[in-house]
């Protein structure tokens, strides 16, 4: 469905006699991020309404791949961008360790599954920016898949970033504009997400022991060029 000159309301309208909106996933930064049910079909989607264009929903309209949601439209608007992306029916990260702790091997192959994503992304030169439990979904058939990127970007040559976005404890200090973010700042997300799933706590808290917790200290160096360089390295680590 094209936008054309339409508003982010006025393409919802346009969609609501073909779908109901089953329950508002996100509202933040001017963003707002509903689940969709097709009234015939009964199938979902993820609608994002985003208040700009998004380098990184554009491209994913074009890759397929395993742990990331497979996008099928992004739409331009005249106040920003419409995206329609594949319903992931699962839990996330977050939503398990309300429950309980992730052993060392099940932490791993979430892991293993966000840095297959995030490779793909970084070949591509953008930078997710905001890795953590509750972007990170489980499906019911044990797929990881690493979702919302409204504050994905592109790799810059600026000297730091020049909005401040991300989640406090997961955004490493080039990303609070005191240098440009780049594959490395994922890493030190995914870091403190191994950190998280194996403890429930921040590393600053209480460290992962062992393997898991020498290999959450090299992601969550202050200096990027301290980490591991690429995620390829962190995956080959675990």
């Amino acid at each position: 469905m094209t936008g054309g000159n339409a508003t982010r309301e006025e393409y919802l309208a346009r969609l609501l006699p073909v779908y109901r909106v089953v329950s508002v996933l996100s509202e933040k930064n001017g963003c707002r991020t509903l689940r969709l049910r097709h009234r015939e079909l009964g199938r979902d989607l993820v609608l994002h309404l985003l208040p700009f264009r998004s380098p990184a929903y554009e491209t994913l309209l074009s890759l397929r791949c395993e742990n990331l949601p497979e996008v099928y439209d992004a739409v331009p608007l005249s106040d920003g961008e419409a995206v329609l992306e594949e319903y992931v029916d699962g839990v996330t990260v977050a939503a398990v360790t309300e429950v309980r702790l992730y052993r060392y091997r099940e932490a791993r192959e979430v892991l293993a599954g966000v840095c297959s994503a995030l490779a793909v992304l970084h070949a591509r030169g953008l930078v997710h920016r905001d890795v953590k439990p509750e972007n990170v979904m489980i499906s019911k058939t044990g797929r990881v898949v690493l979702i919302d990127f409204n504050v994905s970007r592109a790799v810059s040559d600026k000297p730091r970033d020049t909005v401040v976005m991300g989640t406090v404890g997961y955004a490493p200090p080039e990303q609070l504009g005191i240098a440009q973010s780049d594959a490395r700042t994922d890493i030190y997300a995914a870091g403190i997400l191994l950190n998280v799933m194996l403890t429930g706590r921040h590393p600053s808290e209480t460290l992962a022991p062992g393997r898991a917790g020498r290999i959450v200290k090299k992601c969550t160096q202050v200096n990027p060029k301290d980490r591991y360089q690429n995620v390829r390295r962190l995956a080959d680590a675990l």
